[in-house]
């Protein structure tokens, strides 16, 4: 499957193009194009197998070399982007430009691309960074759940629209590559990584990968990590996962079997190990598994430093980059010492250590994932999208996300839903009035931070949006003040932000001592507690919970805390269901379906307010979309509102072109960009409502782009 284009060629609109206005940074296509009939690489109209042979013919083994390698943007300049030809850059997390802006982001993008151009063949750079949960590395940015919480949401609709969103979100701040999503299978919640996670079922993660469709219609994605990280042996971050050929096939494997159908671009490989022996030297898995046997087109990336690690020894080896290359990694991330790995791998190519056939092999498959995704025509970073980038609608997906990800748990006398109107509500706990503890690791930073750390809504504060005016919210993170007037006391606990390694936990996950606490003030007043648990895995409560009216798992839900809000008060009652086994001890860890043991609350549970009744009927078609202006590049869909039939309330709608999700919106109208000069296409318009339903497709509008212009009509587009 071919990677939707990030920057479309444009084919038939270069004339109407080169008369626009030229965006900051931008050079026009012209300068790129002018060459092409000279350099039939540059030619958009040509097959890209074709485009990718005559590059390659071109190609030196200084160039070669240096389309494998991937430095760390606070390590090179545009000059050295230049000199050694080098193929990517990346960020590693909280590694930002100094005024932490989307503009400052496409801006130091544009410069290092600018190097890249200088080159004589004009190689544009993939720029890498972990957009996880949204482009969370750049300030403002719509900031989703984290992992496990889509996995409880069981929707994979839902998370192939975050993909989108989020795919808008990193182009418009210049990126083009996402080292996401992360399609491990968490076996043990001590490891740190666990929240990175969809859950401990294969067929699950397998099925959530439909956000690399998402993320795919605008920017690279990458599966990773290959494989078997979530299996390590005590959840040790990096470890050995000592599982036969067999169990890792049948537990591991699958989700990256998902995500190759699914035409991911690349993949990244593990830290850790199979059976003692490094993935990141593994050949059998690496080229015989994942590129023979799956059929993977795409390019393997390292991880981070990762070939320093084979020989068990500090600092890389040229016996390393051998070992690596041959054994099937294509781009290798060496953020620090690039420059010695060029000089280690242009020694080994020149040497035969590593054969020409297998960097030909490695390049091909770089330059055609850069040729999928447009950069040669259009190199630049888009900042036609930077107005999504924490956008209303954006942040309304979110909160669908977050209330999607409740699962409740625990809910004795039907405490829950809070009723809106009347009395006093108490609140209490760390994490009640902490948007960074409730986004977790890798926000802004690699490990994440406590604190007011990026733009949202806390849990409190959408507490205190959701009930009626004649309601009084108290808030005291320690619970100070709590006593018998107060109707309710929601107590909002859990982990505060860690990343891999910092979060390894072999000695448990038990509550803090503040947590317990706060949860001793609050039952001490003799009042229903409800505990609001914020967490990137199951912790070990099965001593406490006995004392707890109501429990819902959180999870990391990002910026949108009046997502949680939106369960506690009934707006929309809890459909999650747990992604993991919640262990009834610490000492059953690891705890997973099928394996005889019995945790606290099995896999898949979650209950629901046994006095709503579902809303099951689907809202009515929107109207057939009309298009009354149409630009070489763009239109604006509109159609009649759809109405709710079920009670759950309109949520909004989904738009499709080709039969492609292109984007959400809560209004009955939608802005479409990238559109290429002389080509058809049809949309379509979907309606949801908030329980989850779907319409049946409007009426098709078929519409034809002409470079000059054209307008909508019942027969499509004419000229204008």
């Amino acid at each position: 499957m071919r990677v939707a284009t990030r920057r479309t060629a444009l084919l038939g609109a270069l004339a109407a193009l080169l008369a626009v206005a030229v965006l900051v940074g931008v050079r026009p296509m012209m300068e790129r194009s002018a060459t092409s009939a000279d350099l039939p690489y540059l030619d958009p109209a040509l097959p890209v197998a074709e485009r990718v042979d005559d590059l390659l013919a071109r190609m030196t083994v200084a160039d070669k070399v240096g389309q494998m390698t991937q430095a760390e943007r606070a390590g090179v300049s545009s000059g050295e982007i230049t000199e050694y030809r080098l193929g990517s850059v990346l960020s590693g997390g909280g590694s930002a430009p100094r005024t932490n802006t989307p503009a400052a982001w496409a801006d130091m993008y544009d410069d290092f691309q600018r190097g890249a151009l200088a080159t004589p063949l004009k190689i544009p750079i993939l720029y890498g960074i972990d957009a996880v949960h949204g482009n969370n590395n750049v300030h403002g940015s719509t900031i989703f759940p984290h992992n496990i919480g889509l996995g409880a949401t069981r929707n994979p609709a839902l998370v192939e629209r975050i993909g989108a969103a989020t795919a808008d979100e990193v182009i418009g701040a210049g990126q083009d590559w996402t080292f996401a999503p992360c399609v491990c299978v968490a076996r043990d919640d001590r490891w740190g990584r666990t929240y990175e996670s969809f859950g401990e079922d294969p067929a699950l993660v397998a099925e959530m990968t439909s956000v690399i469709t998402g993320l795919q219609q605008r920017v690279l994605a990458t599966a990773k990590h290959y494989v078997g990280d979530g299996g390590t042996t005590g959840g040790d971050d990096q470890g050995d996962t000592a599982l036969t050929e067999a169990q890792l096939r049948e537990i591991h494997l699958p989700p990256f079997r998902a995500a190759v159908e699914r035409g991911v671009g690349s993949v990244m490989v593990s830290f850790s190990s199979w059976n003692g022996d490094k993935l990141h030297g593994h050949k059998f898995l690496l080229t015989d598994v994942l590129k023979t046997e799956l059929g993977f087109t795409g390019f393997v990336v390292s991880d981070w430093a990762g070939i320093d690690q084979l020989d068990g020894k500090e600092g890389f080896t040229r016996a390393e980059v051998v070992t690596a290359v041959n054994a099937g990694l294509d781009m290798l991330m060496v953020p620090r010492d690039w420059q010695e790995f060029v000089g280690y791998l242009t020694e080994a190519v020149e040497s035969g250590e590593i054969p020409m056939s297998r960097v030909d092999d490695a390049n091909r498959r770089i330059l055609t994932q850069k040729i999928n995704i447009g950069l040669f025509e259009q190199p630049y970073a888009d900042r036609s999208f930077a107005e999504t980038i924490g956008s209303a609608e954006h942040r309304t997906l979110a909160r669908q996300a977050v209330r999607e990800s409740q699962v409740l748990l625990k809910n004795e006398n039907d405490v829950l839903p809070l009723a809106k109107g009347g009395g006093k509500i108490f609140v209490a706990g760390k994490s009640a009035d902490d948007i960074g503890n409730q986004s977790g690791g890798w926000t802004l930073t690699w490990q994440g931070e406590s604190g007011d750390t990026v733009p949202g809504t806390t849990i409190v504060e959408g507490i205190r949006q959701a009930v009626g005016s004649g309601t009084q919210i108290t808030y005291a993170r320690d619970g100070a003040g709590v006593d018998t007037t107060y109707r309710a006391a929601i107590a909002v606990l859990g982990e505060t932000p860690y990343a891999e390694y910092e979060g390894d936990r072999p000695a448990g996950l038990g509550l803090d001592d503040e947590d317990r606490a706060v949860l001793a003030r609050l039952r001490a007043a003799g009042v229903p507690v409800i505990v609001v648990l914020v967490s990137g895995r199951p912790m070990d409560i099965a001593a406490e919970v006995a004392g707890w009216d109501a429990l819902v798992a959180a999870w990391l839900p990002g910026s949108e805390g009046a997502g949680v809000a939106d369960v506690l008060f009934g707006d929309h009652a809890p459909t999650g269901r747990l992604p993991m086994t919640w262990p009834k001890s610490p000492g059953q860890q690891p705890v997973n379906r099928g394996d005889g043991k019995t945790g606290l609350y099995a896999y898949g549970y979650g209950l629901t307010f046994a006095d709503r009744t579902a809303d099951g009927a689907a809202p009515s078609s929107p109207g057939t979309p009309t298009a009354p202006s149409i630009t070489p590049t763009a239109l604006r869909l509109r159609w009649m509102a759809s109405t709710d039939t079920g009670g759950s309330g309109l949520d909004g709608y989904d738009v499709f072109r080709d039969g492609t999700l292109v984007g959400t919106t809560t209004s009955a109208s939608y802005a479409v960009r990238g559109l290429g000069g002389a080509e058809r296409y049809e949309f379509t318009v979907v309606a949801r409502d908030k329980a989850g339903n779907r319409s049946a497709p409007s009426s098709p509008l078929v519409v034809t782009v002409r470079p000059t212009g054209c307008t909508a009509r019942d027969d499509g587009c004419v000229a204008a």
